[in-house]
């Protein structure tokens, strides 16, 4: 037989014990790795501290300057973040790292509308308007840029979404997510908030804690 012959002979042997199995060589264990999930709880650990201790400077800071308003303000970006995570857990998404970055975001964007709306009911008091026509006008005149801020961030977000991967689309997903319920929250939901305290108190109608 030739060498060709040989080998294929050889072949067919070798498929036949695979085949039924008879192998003699046993399988023995020599070493086993594992990994568990300890880097990534750190991680998360040290995240959710990040989270609230900028929160809670949030708060102080917020109230230190605006008093009773800066509540309102805490508020408004508290129930952004709750629409926030009501979305997402509709939609079964995994809250991720970069999804929890994108809510540090929002919030920031969230305080920094407010932040703008305050200091334009400040100016309208100084101006001498009473206190119900300066909320409604501080609040009408800082709509259009805010609206203009969200919208850049929106776009950069869709950007993201589009052309990203992986963590990247995560934080594109919660970006977008966030800009929307921010904007709802800091125009409407903050602006009902004020007119629901100045129609409860008569005296918020003259001075307003700002």
């Amino acid at each position: 037989a030739s060498d060709a012959q040989v080998a294929q002979l050889r072949a067919k042997d070798l498929v036949n014990v695979l085949r039924t199995g008879s192998l003699t060589a046993p399988l023995r264990e020599q070493s086993s790795t594992r990994k568990g999930p300890g880097l990534g709880e750190d991680s998360i650990a040290r995240t959710k501290l990040a989270f609230l201790a900028g929160s809670a400077a949030v708060v102080l800071i917020m109230v230190f300057f605006y008093r009773l308003s800066g509540l309102f303000a805490v508020l408004a970006v508290s129930l952004n973040v709750l629409f926030e995570l009501a979305i997402m857990a509709a939609m079964q998404a995994t809250l991720t790292l970069p999804g929890i970055a994108a809510v540090v975001l929002t919030v920031g964007m969230g305080v920094d509308a407010n932040v703008i709306i305050y200091e334009r009911i400040r100016e309208e008091l100084r101006a001498g308007k009473s206190v119900r026509g300066a909320v409604d006008a501080g609040f009408s005149r800082a709509f259009w840029t805010i609206f203009d801020a969200h919208v850049a961030s929106f776009i950069s977000g869709f950007v993201l979404l589009e052309y990203g991967t992986g963590p990247v689309r995560g934080f594109a997903v919660m970006l977008i997510v966030g800009v929307i319920c921010n904007l709802f929250t800091s125009t409407w939901a903050s602006r009902h908030i004020f007119n629901v305290y100045l129609g409860r108190r008569r005296s918020a109608a003259e001075t307003l804690s700002i």
